[in-house]
Parts: structure tokens; C-alpha cells; sequence
């Protein structure tokens, strides 16, 4: 019987950490992929429009109880004292 060298040892947690490292590297190209198709096909004026789209593509638009009057869970500066 041979012995396991360290190297045929399979580190479950790092792999798994490679693993979703390389879907959030995929899921990025699509979506900024996809960006920059739809600002050329919206004939975007500039360079600098296209590229606004493009770094803003993992953003997404608020919805209606994000909104001004709703509550908010989080308070703009959590330091500041509340009475002011």
C-alpha cells in the first residue's frame, strides 16, 4: 500500500473557495459583457458613457419600498448621534 503524499491530499475548502472565485469572475464577464452590447446598440455619445455603463452594470435599480418616505434600515452615519 502506498502512502498519500500531502500533494494527493484534495483541501475541500480551498477548492471550494477556487470554485467560487471563478463563478463570480464568470457572472462578472457576462454582465459587463452584456453592458457593453447594449450601450453600443444604444449608440451611446461618448467613451466616457460607455464606460459609466459598464462600471455601473453590477448596480440595480431601487425598488418602489427603497424609495423616499419608506423607513430606512440603515441609517446614513450609524455615529452620529440620533437626537440631532
Amino acid at each position: 500500500m502506498m502512502a498519500m503524499s500531502q500533494r494527493d491530499v484534495i483541501d475541500f475548502p480551498v477548492l471550494e473557495r477556487e470554485l467560487q472565485a471563478a463563478l463570480e469572475s464568470e457572472r462578472r464577464y457576462v454582465r459587463e459583457n452584456d453592458a457593453k452590447l447594449r450601450a453600443v446598440s444604444q449608440r451611446v455619445g461618448s467613451y466616457n458613457e460607455f464606460r459609466d455603463l459598464v462600471l455601473a452594470c453590477h448596480l440595480k435599480p431601487l425598488e418602489k419600498k427603497d424609495k423616499e418616505g419608506s423607513p430606512r434600515k440603515q441609517p446614513w452615519n450609524p455615529v452620529a448621534p440620533s437626537n440631532m
